[in-house]
């Protein structure tokens, strides 16, 4: 096995030794959820506070409204009693380094991983592609703060969300930890 792979588990043996939380309830305890980036710079429980139990955390690329997140979103007010929603994308984000186009072209040259020299991608080994990348929306954007205005709007006019849930657009700056009110969003995802 791998070396990253044993240190997963020794980690795991260290926490159940002194695990002391299943008797949590299903439901989160603060009754919201967060909808952001899978970037490995972002903790949410540190970063709005939250500890097992608090609030239910869904994470993708770019933190982006899909349609998987919005089910998520739905599932966790409809069936598990959530009342806020967050939206949090982050500055210095991935997802602004690509576009569809480009990732096309990357996964019918090889399934590697690719690599960026600071102005564009390239694919270091050629030719195991697949053309099936031509299939998925990757979701990037060029405007971080608008990117947040869209996915809270795509959430809000969603036709199964309730209109009395409360949805708010941040960006997390990645460099203070702070986050950072998005008006337009906030302007949408509470009236």
């Amino acid at each position: 096995m791998s070396k990253i792979f044993n240190e997963v588990i020794s980690a795991n043996k260290k926490y159940v030794e002194t695990f002391n939380k299943g008797s949590l309830s299903i439901p989160p305890a603060r009754q919201f959820a967060i909808l952001t980036c899978m970037d490995a710079r972002l903790d949410p429980a540190k970063f709005a506070g939250l500890s097992e139990g608090d609030a239910h955390v869904i994470r993708n690329a770019g933190g982006r409204a899909s349609d998987d997140a919005i089910r998520s979103l739905v599932i966790s007010h409809k069936l598990l009693g959530t009342k806020e929603w967050f939206v949090i994308h982050h500055t210095d984000c991935g997802m602004q380094l690509f576009t569809n186009e480009i990732m096309h072209e990357l996964l019918s040259e090889s399934l590697h991983t690719a690599q960026f020299d600071g102005k564009q991608w390239g694919n270091p080994v050629k030719g195991d592609g697949s053309s099936f990348g031509q299939y998925i929306n990757w979701l990037t954007f060029k405007n971080l703060e608008q990117s947040v205005v869209d996915d809270v709007e795509r959430i809000r006019k969603h036709p199964l969300v309730p209109k009395e849930i409360p949805i708010y657009g941040f960006i997390y700056d990645v460099r203070s930890g702070q986050l950072i009110e998005v008006p337009k969003a906030m302007e949408i995802g509470i009236s």
